[in-house]
């Protein structure tokens, strides 16, 4: 009987593997540590080559665990806008994978602000021209390897180049498919949000080969079978952007912030029209899905989204920071205190994203006396994701997030309860985190699920109410944002356009 759904969840630190069966009960699991390499200030790198083998490592792993003839296929998610380019007739990566942290071609997005008409990016793809998406990360890495159209030599005829997605699905078929699935697409700066394919123009601007893209594929039934390692014979039933899947997985029609490296905050919108997004915030293609027989067409289903930077990574670098283990230790040093005691930590260490999409921005501590000690900034550093999660809700709902009846979680750092009831204070609104972190891979595959026809999976999410009164909430918020004025202070380069 096959009943169960093997998804794969390739992420910036992490690759992971859950068996899934048609109750959505995890029934074995593995995961791979990822490599992450910061050569220089403002480079971001990881190895493809370890991006497939790690995926395959840990799709073995868990297979090992389980009886292999109840798979009836394959669900992948992965990180969004890291980009690889390779050669299409060797397979052989053209240099790193430029991670989305990565801000190298901040100098190249300031020059295309001014080249292109105002506005034309995001009237297009939803999106601000920002060094975080993957159009100027693939140019760089084609003029790194000489590889841009028209050259010839010892470069290669044929390159490729794609998001994560493109690059695995290369991988694990052996070359035999070059395709993306429509949502990574979306954040690409290529992606005509409308039209949902390749804008020539932002395709030219950016100085890429046409032939080098991956054709788009929707997010369920992209019509592949898997031929490398223990993935051989297996057909890929569904691929999403980790964030989208998150927000497939418990929050489809309504609010969800992932709290992983960095924040994923997306909140689904109905219709099939490609929404024009508040200032700050992007608009993007959350899946496209659903062809049933009647209609042979899949359904675009968008979404309003804040990206920010550093959300587990702020808490990574402050217990770094302070000669502590990881997060929980962090957690536990920070819960020795009632509260910051005015001590803020604003984490632009890569410039700002969402809402105030500043490059070039460095981060700052504000409000120490010489009576704080470590435990008030570990405070901080929680503080800092909530504050920053708020400052993207604040700019989608036009300053009133705490009217909204909920908002869902999960993540790693969703599991913090002490965060987790920050995060309700500060928007005045219940937060619900999920029971098990990794949704983005259960999201993924409760869409596999969905193609055939398996019924829905309950949630039991935790649910943190807000215990702060309007009074102090806002006064928590005017001094993260005096706090956030003292870092575009610092800022060095312009925001894109």
């Amino acid at each position: 009987m096959n009943d169960l759904i093997l998804a794969l969840d390739q992420g910036t630190t992490n690759t992971k593997a859950l068996a899934v069966d048609a109750a959505g009960r995890v029934v074995a699991q593995a995961a791979v540590p990822m490599a992450v390499t910061t050569p220089a200030p403002g480079q971001v790198e990881q190895d493809p080559l370890r991006l497939a083998g790690s995926v395959l490592e840990a799709a073995a792993a868990c297979l090992a665990q389980v009886d292999r003839a109840r798979v009836a296929g394959v669900a992948l998610s992965v990180q969004r806008e890291t980009v690889v380019a390779w050669d299409g007739a060797t397979g052989r990566p053209l240099g790193p994978a430029l991670s989305w942290q990565d801000t190298r071609t901040a100098p190249d997005v300031a020059r295309l602000a001014a080249a292109l008409p105002p506005g034309y990016v995001t009237a297009t793809t939803g999106l601000p021209l920002d060094p975080m998406f993957s159009a100027p990360k693939a140019a760089w890495l084609l003029r790194q390897a000489g590889a841009t159209a028209g050259t010839s030599g010892n470069t290669p005829a044929t390159p490729k180049i794609g998001t994560v997605d493109a690059w695995l699905v290369w991988a694990l078929t052996g070359g035999a498919a070059h395709v993306t699935e429509a949502g990574n697409a979306a954040r690409t700066l290529l992606l005509d949000l409308g039209r949902l394919a390749w804008d020539p123009t932002l395709v030219d601007a950016f100085g890429l080969p046409a032939a080098a893209l991956p054709a788009i594929v929707p997010s369920d039934r992209p019509g592949l079978t898997l031929t490398e390692g223990a993935l051989a014979g297996l057909p890929l039933l569904s691929i999403m952007a980790d964030s989208h899947a998150a927000l497939y997985c418990h929050a489809r029609d309504g609010v969800k912030v992932t709290y992983g490296t960095g924040s994923s905050v997306m909140a689904r919108l109905p219709g099939a029209t490609p929404p024009t997004p508040p200032a700050g915030i992007a608009a993007t293609l959350a899946w496209l899905a659903g062809a049933t027989a009647t209609t042979g067409t899949p359904t675009p289903a968008y979404a309003l989204e804040g990206n920010i930077r550093y959300s587990g990574a702020c808490l990574d670098w402050t217990a770094r920071l302070l000669g502590l283990a990881g997060g929980r230790a962090l957690g536990d040093l920070a819960a020795t205190v009632p509260d910051a005691d005015g001590v803020t930590l604003v984490p632009a260490f890569g410039g700002l994203g969402a809402p105030h999409w500043l490059a070039g921005t460095a981060g700052v501590i504000t409000g120490l006396q010489a009576a704080h000690g470590p435990a008030h900034l570990a405070r901080a550093a929680f503080d800092a994701v909530a504050h920053q999660v708020a400052d993207v809700l604040e700019a989608m709902f036009a300053g009133h997030p705490h009217d909204l009846p909920a908002i869902s979680a999960d993540g790693g750092a969703s599991a913090s309860a002490l965060l987790m009831g920050r995060q309700a204070g500060l928007l005045g609104v219940p937060v619900a985190a999920a029971a098990v972190a990794e949704a983005s891979a259960l999201g993924t595959a409760r869409l596999a699920a969905d193609t055939l026809g398996w019924p829905a999976w309950p949630m039991d999410p935790t649910v943190y109410q807000p215990s702060l009164d309007p009074a102090t909430r806002e006064a928590a918020r005017d001094a993260w944002r005096r706090a956030i004025g003292l870092a575009r202070q610092t800022t060095t380069q312009g925001e894109p356009q």
